[in-house]
């Protein structure tokens, strides 16, 4: 079955950065379209960056300059590269995989806090 397994959450000050990763399974990788989403406290699941199957990529207007999305279709990774990580970005990191049908990772915490 298809699984996506997220890590490289965790604890950062402000200003600083991570790297996400989320490993796929049970899926052809490389014909997939990959994204990340979050959701925080109180708001709703909203889109981070998306990257498609043929490399185009789309993000939220909050993270333009600081978050990088990329893939590595023969380690079937998508990866997500924050810098000048804000409080405001605080939230439940979930990896997503566009098939037929849609799926989700279990998600990796990021709070960004002094």
């Amino acid at each position: 079955q298809v699984q996506l397994v997220e890590s490289g959450g965790g604890l950062v000050q402000p200003g600083g950065s991570l790297r996400l990763s989320c490993v796929g399974s049970g899926f052809i990788f490389s014909i997939a379209d990959m994204g990340w989403y979050r959701h925080a406290p109180g708001k709703q699941r909203e889109l981070v960056e998306r990257i498609r199957r043929g490399g185009q990529t789309m993000y939220d207007d909050s993270v333009k300059g600081r978050f990088t999305i990329s893939r590595d279709n023969g380690k079937n990774t998508v990866y997500l590269q924050m810098n000048s990580l804000e409080p405001e970005d605080t939230a439940v990191y979930y990896c997503n995989a566009g098939l037929t049908n849609t799926y989700w990772g279990q998600g990796t915490q990021v709070t960004v806090s002094s």
